[in-house]
């Protein structure tokens, strides 16, 4: 675990501004910035239900903009300070709806950010469109980036098929809106209109951060953010301008009990399926000839050979072998090694193995 700068207020809650608060944390000291921010929904009336009651929208002062070069430029100076707070290895997940999403989309990239994927989080239970104009807005969309191509960032692959069946987890998120006895309320009344889901938040620290690592959360809100990282033992750091919010965090995290360290690990990857590199080749999966690049640096680089072999400057060994003659020690080479898809994106070629092992699964399934 990396010793934390002796500065960082973790496990606590700034109140302020993000944009004033951010400056005062350090360079590269964050593992993963969550970030839900004001959509800027631009509502211009109430909205009510065929009984005319009304509905409780997002209709808060912290959501409202008088244009969207303003909300461009207050994006853009939050942004700006998660990049320098960013570890060169951390990650950052925005999240935003068709309002906002593609304006930040466009400011991560204009600031440097590599996008690694958008996430569709769809929810099972969406709030309908009462006037029936629209489609019902049934999903928000997540992107998910690095602060350069080559960021070494942190993906738990194996921990996320665990999660799902061990299947390979997918870009659409089925998971309800927040509601029930986890939404918090006074009097009946919903505290925050935007209240996410704590099984997002789950997913997300799980795939994307270790244990002991720390979470920064500019718009902290209710506190979910904090909440699943003190169960999963990640530190965190929350910003929250609403006072009336951050007793309600404070009170909030203060109640959970944090999982034991033993439950804590990460699962590493079977040894039943054992399978050959050589078998991709075989396959055509991979191609003799073609380059593989160690840690997805462009500068350390092996040609695979026809017999499954690669060679890294003269010297031949399997994917294993030479991941350690790299590196030092032992090590597995599934993971070390990458290659660049169609889009020009280094990719694992455990990718690769994956897709050998499904289409094997759907042949013995339609032989049987």
């Amino acid at each position: 675990m990396d010793e934390f700068d002796p500065t960082l207020p973790l496990n606590q809650i700034l109140q302020g501004d993000c944009r004033q608060i951010l400056p005062s944390l350090p360079d590269q000291s964050i593992d993963l910035i969550f970030a839900d921010p004001p959509y800027n929904l631009q509502l211009q009336q109430d909205l009510y239900r065929p009984d005319r009651s009304r509905v409780d929208a997002v209709n808060d002062s912290w959501d409202q903009f008088t244009s969207f070069a303003e909300y461009d430029e207050f994006s853009r100076s939050w942004l700006t300070e998660c990049r320098r707070v960013l570890k060169d290895d951390g990650a950052i997940w925005v999240i935003g709806t068709y309002h906002n999403i593609f304006r930040l989309g466009t400011i991560l990239q204009d600031l440097g950010f590599w996008i690694l994927n958008d996430v569709v989080w769809i929810k099972s239970n969406p709030m309908p469109n009462f006037r029936g104009v629209r489609f019902t807005n049934a999903h928000e969309t997540l992107i998910w980036a690095v602060k350069s191509r080559r960021a070494n960032y942190t993906f738990n692959h194996h921990a996320m098929k665990a999660l799902n069946e061990d299947l390979q987890m997918r870009s659409d998120w089925y998971i309800p809106i927040c509601s029930g006895t986890e939404r918090i309320r006074i009097h009946g009344k919903k505290v925050h209109s935007t209240q996410k889901p704590e099984a997002l938040l789950y997913r997300i620290i799980l795939a994307t951060t270790r244990p002991g690592d720390v979470i920064l959360d500019p718009f902290f809100g209710t506190g979910t953010t904090g909440a699943v990282a003190r169960r999963l033992g990640r530190n965190w750091i929350g910003i929250e301008k609403e006072p009336r919010y951050i007793e309600l965090a404070r009170q909030r995290i203060e109640q959970i009990e944090p999982y034991p360290q033993q439950a804590l690990a990460l699962p590493v990857r079977s040894r039943k399926s054992r399978l050959p590199f050589g078998r991709l080749v075989e396959q055509n999966l991979v191609q003799p000839g073609q380059i593989l690049f160690f840690d997805r640096n462009p500068e350390i680089r092996a040609v695979v050979l026809s017999d499954g072999h690669l060679s890294v400057n003269g010297w031949k060994g399997s994917i294993h072998m030479t991941a350690e003659k790299i590196c030092g020690h032992p090590t597995n080479g599934w993971e070390r090694w990458f290659f660049l898809d169609e889009q020009g994106i280094f990719q694992p070629i455990s990718i690769l193995r994956q897709k050998y092992l499904s289409n094997v699964s759907i042949e013995n399934d339609m032989q049987g």
